[in-house]
């Protein structure tokens, strides 16, 4: 994708007009841009310099590697043995997916068999365990892409797999999910195109984090969806749901999640415990957060006691969500230090191994509510 379709795309998930941007641009930075100069470089007849690709990272809220560098599929195998993989490894990595190659590697059924089984253990294990067993499927799967549906694997593969760093590690996390989407076009499985930008969009919206590229992975979601009810739409409007909160616009906010609960209704999960679903509880999770976040204390302890009443016992790590949510409650209500306690207290309760990313950064966000 060209910077200056990327730009367009960024801000008109923001519901901005030219215009709107580069007042965005020039409050914050004190340029004196106009509405030409940002259709210029939409039109990609201007490519903006590094001092405006930083100011554009700002407003629109996107890690500034995202413009200055695009991940081609071509990369793939040379960018999974890039991510701090010591060489030994590495080397095992590459020569397990040439050999892959060499022997067929596993059939599509084997592969979907794969996947649910990281779905389910996504839920319980740790980052660090799930990233090093899915860096080496990417390797594997990456020389098998002849057919559509592998594609499709390779996909929610890369979304588990980018899952594993954290929102704010723009050069990794959304990265993957960008490399993702388009992996997930090759498909031609409008399903998994849907569902891998909602998931990426509700991971960075939870996390509150790279908040223009969560708007970003909905908006085209909900495009493709095209009115039709499925997880990967209720994961992307749960995702705008939580950036509106973050941004501070609560009836978005609020609207967004009327319209979660009414696709949850249509396509809840039975399946309790896999990424891949959203079942009652989880559909809490999401709402008891995003409560927190509005500062609607009665719908927080609501979807808290909800989620609790049906949350597994095999999946503690969740139960330490809620708590965490109870403690940003708190310091969203006026009790600032006594909420960070509760929080920390909540996380360290959790046995380290079982902790995940997205329950550091909530309790950075939390933290922060404690400094303000």
């Amino acid at each position: 994708m060209a910077v200056g379709e990327l730009i367009r795309e960024l801000r008109l998930a923001r519901g901005w007009s030219q215009g709107r941007l580069a007042d965005a641009i020039n409050d914050r930075f004190g340029t004196n841009l106009d509405r030409e100069y940002v259709s210029r470089w939409e039109r990609c007849r201007v490519r903006p310099g590094r001092y405006y690709l930083a100011c554009l990272s700002a407003v629109l809220d996107v890690p500034l590697a995202v413009f200055e560098g695009e991940v081609n599929r071509r990369t793939f195998l040379s960018d999974v043995a890039a991510t701090a993989i010591a060489p030994v490894v590495a080397s095992d990595l590459l020569a397990s997916g040439f050999a892959a190659r060499l022997r067929g590697g596993p059939s599509v059924e084997e592969w979907e068999g794969k996947l649910a089984a990281y779905g389910a253990d996504y839920m319980s294990l740790g980052a660090a365990d799930i990233q090093r067993r899915v860096t080496g499927e990417l390797v594997a799967v990456q020389q098998q892409l002849d057919h559509p549906r592998l594609w499709s694997v390779a996909s929610r593969l890369m979304t588990l797999y980018a899952k594993t760093f954290p929102g704010s590690d723009g050069a990794k996390a959304v990265g993957w999910y960008r490399m993702a989407a388009d992996a997930a076009d090759r498909s031609e499985d409008v399903q998994s195109r849907v569902w891998v930008r909602g998931r990426a969009a509700i991971a960075l919206g939870y996390e509150g984090a790279s908040l223009g590229v969560a708007d970003l992975l909905a908006d085209q979601a909900i495009a493709l969806s095209d009115g039709t009810p499925s997880l990967g739409l209720l994961n992307a409007v749960m995702g705008k749901a939580h950036a509106a909160a973050l941004r501070g616009d609560h009836e978005a906010a609020r609207r967004l999640a009327d319209e979660g609960r009414r696709i949850f209704d249509k396509v809840a999960s039975h399946e309790q415990t896999s990424d891949y679903a959203v079942p009652w509880w989880r559909m809490n999770v999401f709402l008891s957060l995003l409560s927190a976040r509005l500062g609607d204390e009665s719908g927080a302890v609501e979807a808290q006691d909800a989620a609790r009443r049906e949350l597994p016992d095999s999946l503690p790590r969740f139960a330490t969500h809620l708590e965490m949510h109870r403690g940003l409650m708190l310091a969203r209500s006026g009790d600032r230090s006594g909420g960070a306690a509760y929080a920390r207290s909540a996380l360290d309760a959790l046995p380290p191994e079982k902790h995940s990313l997205t329950l550091r950064l909530l309790m950075a966000e939390i933290v922060t509510d404690e400094a303000a």
